[in-house]
Parts: structure tokens; C-alpha cells; sequence
């Protein structure tokens, strides 16, 4: 790190559980964030911020004057452009010494794997099963860890999925929480949600991943974050191991 660099992280650096060692860790460091919308923006500015390296954003959606209430990553001058060039101008503007690379297509059985393999950590912010299913089938076959979040009204959620086996036996992954695609599954555009949860979610993300990857604290390994902004309530539930996964479950441990 140079001295700007030095400057601009001193105050996560004197923190003891990060430190010198923790900030290089997350400029070495590569999260590729699968969806660059309501959660995936938020927790994308707090990782560029963080110093995280190297972020990848994968989406193939352009942006839309519905999304601007939550997706703090864009403006109304980016409305019709690509939502992955948009938001990589957007971390970059903030934070000029990491790289962004943007991936405009969407993450699907035949790509999830190759695009993967090549990061530290994954965030799932998408809203369509078929991607969820998709990036957790690709995060165990590679081993990599997976932040998962979701919304819903007034409602958010967050999980953590270390997906190291058969070193780790104690948590799920993604289709051991939800084996199959709900018959009623809702979307965003169908029921609403309120901008100021996804900022809420997605920090969290951000916050599980620098976690991840400084080695601070616990990150959410086998837990189901759940919050409710209407009562101001949360609380984390274990979410443990399906034996009869349809994913995982055919794994020896």
C-alpha cells in the first residue's frame, strides 16, 4: 500500500481484528458480485470502499428508472445503460486503486463454474431461483464461500454457506435452505420493497464478506439472518445441514 492507500484505509487499519494484515488481505482479495441491483449495489460500494482488490459484477440487465429508489449505485443519467458498466464506473469513481470487471451476461448453469472459479467469495443478490441454484451448484463444486441475501416488502434476509467440504461439516448450502423453486415465488416488481432494505441487506453482505476475508469475528456460517423493518426486529436462526439435499446431499463428508 502506498501512502494515499495507508490514508485512505486508516480507519479500518487500526482496528485490531483487521490491521495491516487484514487490509492486504482485502487488496488481494477477489468477490465477484452476481447481480449488480438493489442488494448487489450496496454491498459493492462498501467492499470498494473496504479495499477489496479486484470485484467482478455479473448482470445483464440495463438500468431502469424503477430500480433508482434502491440501487444507490446508479443516478437518473444511467438510465438505458448497462447496469455492470454503470456501477464498475460508480466503484471506480469511488475508489480509484481497484479493479472491476464487469461480466454482461446472465450466470447460468453452463457459465456459473468458469466465472466462479476465479474468486474468494461470491454474493448472490439475484431475484430469480434458476441464478440462486445455479451460483450455489457452482460455489460447492469450487469451494467457495457464498453470501446470499434477499427481499421482500419490509423484509430481508442473509445467509452464509462456508461450502468447504469435507473440511466443513457444519453448515447448509443454499438448496438445503430451499430445495426447490417455491409454486408462489414473488419478486420485488410483484409485491414492492422498500429502497432503505436493501441497504440494510446489502451492507450486511458487505460486512460478512470483509469478515471472510480479514478472519474478523464470526461470519454466518450455517445461520439465517432474518429482519423485519416494520417491527425493527432481527434475529439469527441456525440453518442446519440437509442430508437429503438435492444439491449437497450426495456429498460424503
Amino acid at each position: 500500500m502506498d501512502a494515499a492507500e495507508l490514508e485512505r484505509y486508516a480507519r479500518q487499519i487500526v482496528l485490531r481484528e483487521v490491521g495491516g494484515a487484514g487490509q492486504q488481505a482485502l487488496g488481494h482479495a477477489r468477490v465477484l458480485i452476481v447481480g449488480a441491483g438493489g442488494l448487489g449495489g450496496p454491498a459493492g460500494l462498501y467492499l470498494a470502499a473496504a479495499g477489496v482488490g479486484h470485484i467482478g459484477l455479473i448482470d445483464d440487465d440495463v438500468v431502469d428508472i424503477s430500480n433508482l429508489h434502491r440501487q444507490i449505485q446508479f443516478d437518473t443519467n444511467d438510465v438505458g445503460a448497462n447496469k455492470t458498466t454503470a456501477m464498475a464506473q460508480t466503484l471506480t469513481a469511488l475508489n480509484p486503486h481497484i479493479q472491476v470487471q464487469e461480466y454482461d451476461t446472465k450466470l447460468d448453469g453452463e457459465n456459473a463454474r468458469e466465472i466462479i472459479g476465479g474468486y474468494d467469495v461470491v454474493l448472490d443478490g439475484t431475484d430469480n431461483f434458476a441464478a440462486r441454484f445455479a451460483v450455489n451448484a457452482a460455489c460447492l463444486s469450487t469451494k467457495t464461500p457464498l453470501v446470499s441475501g434477499a427481499l421482500g416488502r419490509f423484509d430481508g434476509q442473509l445467509a452464509v454457506f462456508k461450502m468447504d467440504w469435507p473440511k466443513h461439516k457444519e453448515g447448509a448450502c443454499y438448496r438445503c435452505f430451499v430445495p426447490e423453486e417455491p409454486p408462489d415465488a414473488e419478486t420485488c416488481a410483484s409485491v414492492g420493497v422498500v429502497g432503505a432494505l436493501a441497504g440494510i441487506i446489502g451492507s450486511m453482505m458487505a460486512m460478512e464478506t470483509i469478515k471472510i476475508i480479514t478472519g474478523a469475528g464470526k461470519p454466518l456460517y450455517g445461520k439465517l439472518f432474518l429482519y423485519g423493518g416494520l417491527e425493527g426486529e432481527a434475529r439469527t436462526i441456525n440453518l442446519p445441514r440437509d442430508p437429503n439435499c438435492p444439491e449437497c446431499g450426495q456429498i460424503t463428508l
